[in-house]
């Protein structure tokens, strides 16, 4: 308000300073009046026909100096009750003017098509199907609490990927309830839109998926030190949680994550490395209390057998890590799953154990990063020399069960006792929201197979277009 007061000093001033001599009082009224007219208020500079004095005059731009408060008041006012829109690659966002309240809408979606080659196990069929349709809300409640809630439409019934609440005491501690990610699994943590390869390796499958139950998390150090510790209703090895507790026990994991040179610029900035596990007890049979392990085509290549149970503590653990240097990046995680088991009055103690490696570089030279290629530097345009940014990534990882599983709680002629895969791939970013990929996926196995042989090696091509916004 005050820079229009001194607006309306230098227009009275300036036409005297352009011509050396003071305004006369009946010069000074008809800018006032003017003014008046303009910004609001009496709109006259006189009194019953006759001219003010100075010292009127005075009185006159005090008012008119107050009533452009009043109408910058009202107008911040306004602004700070409107609610800011932005649609923008990222999605779209309501936030209140005060910033206080938000809505973001964001949505993955993923289409496959599915080519399998010599060793296709029954059932594995070529197909494109739909693998992802995850519409997101998310945001804030004001200062202290967040939300998301993601359904998943993608097959033959809806269900609810994600849905938590985040009470924000400080970046420090976060409460989290709902079902979420359970912190054990480096690559089971990492978002589908971000993975270099169309699914995810053999060592995820040992690592619990999403588990309902709640959880403290948050980053220490400056954003170096990363943990998360919490109570869950627990689930199997590689797969989400049912709705309710099977058991009646709970799971308890943890995790911990180190970036020590994370934001200095220097070669290790992009070093990080961290262990994550679980423990609970666990019984009863079925599919809701044991695994069954898939390759990274989805086929299922071990089950327990039909009367075999969980019969007390599973315990998992998993030292994790990576590195990304500009274009290129390393993944490395390894995962083992201990469970106590039962059938018919004979007990063991059986442990599975799982590992891969990552490797991807971008040969368009954009960085390479856990959460892929953020906006290719060139975005798809032909004609104006934009392609877009091109990722080449290979993958190797192992599954071995314990042998003590045959041929007791496993039938040797259908679970095979070890599976290697290996993957590569290209990944084709056209723009932050469009990425096409083609994989090539090769599994091996020991056992699985009647008369003690080898189940056929399974080849596959693997494509997939999705959109991310």
């Amino acid at each position: 308000m005050f820079w229009l007061a001194g607006a309306l000093a230098c227009a009275l001033a300036a036409p005297a300073l352009a011509q050396d001599k003071k305004p006369t009082v009946d010069e000074l009224q008809r800018r006032l009046e003017a003014l008046e007219q303009r910004f609001g208020g009496a709109g006259t500079a006189t009194v019953d026909g006759q001219p003010l004095d100075l010292s009127a005059l005075d009185q006159r731009l005090r008012a008119l100096e107050r009533n452009l408060e009043l109408q910058e008041e009202v107008r911040t006012a306004k602004e700070k009750e409107a609610a800011v829109v932005t649609v923008n690659d990222k999605g779209a966002s309501f936030k209140s003017g005060d910033g206080g309240y938000e809505v973001k809408i964001r949505g993955l979606l993923q289409g496959d098509g599915r080519f399998f080659g010599s060793g296709a196990p029954a059932g594995a069929n070529d197909t494109f199907l739909l693998r992802t349709a995850r519409p997101t809300i998310e945001g804030t409640l004001g200062k202290w609490i967040g939300y998301r809630f993601t359904p998943e439409f993608a097959g033959d019934s809806a269900s609810i990927v994600d849905v938590y609440a985040d009470l924000k005491f400080s970046p420090a501690a976060t409460l989290r309830v709902g079902k979420f990610t359970s912190p054990v699994g480096l690559e089971r943590l990492q978002s589908s839109s971000s993975l270099p390869d169309i699914e995810r390796a053999l060592v995820s499958e040992l690592n619990p998926n999403r588990d309902i139950g709640v959880q403290l998390q948050g980053e220490v150090a400056g954003g170096k030190v990363g943990y998360a510790i919490g109570v869950f209703n627990g689930t199997v090895d590689g797969r989400d949680a049912v709705t309710s507790n099977p058991d009646d026990n709970f799971e308890y994991a943890g995790r911990v994550f180190v970036e020590p040179l994370k934001g200095s610029g220097g070669f290790w900035s992009g070093l990080g490395f961290g262990i994550g596990g679980s423990i609970g007890d666990v019984e009863g049979a079925g599919n809701n209390f044991l695994p069954r392990y898939r390759t990274p085509g989805q086929s299922q290549f071990f089950n327990y057998r039909s009367a075999v149970a969980a019969d007390g503590r599973r315990t998992r653990w998993s030292p994790q890590g990576y590195f990304y240097r500009g274009s290129f990046g390393l993944l490395a995680e390894y995962a083992s799953s201990s469970q106590e088991l039962r059938v018919d009055g004979a007990t063991a103690e059986l442990e599975t154990t799982a590992w891969q490696a990552t490797a991807s570089w971008v040969l368009t030279g954009e960085d390479a990063g856990y959460r892929g290629v953020a906006k290719p530097a060139r975005s798809f345009n032909p004609g104006k020399g934009g392609w877009g940014a091109w990722e080449v990534v290979a993958r190797y990882g192992e599954l071995e069960v314990d042998d003590g599983a045959f041929p007791l709680f496993a039938d040797p002629a259908v679970a095979a006792r070890k599976a290697d895969a290996w993957v590569a791939g290209v990944n084709w970013y056209l723009n932050s929201n469009l990425k096409l990929v083609v994989n090539y996926l090769q599994t091996g196995f020991e056992g699985g197979a009647a008369g003690g042989a080898d189940r056929p090696t399974e080849k596959a091509v693997f494509t997939r277009l999705q959109v991310a916004f």
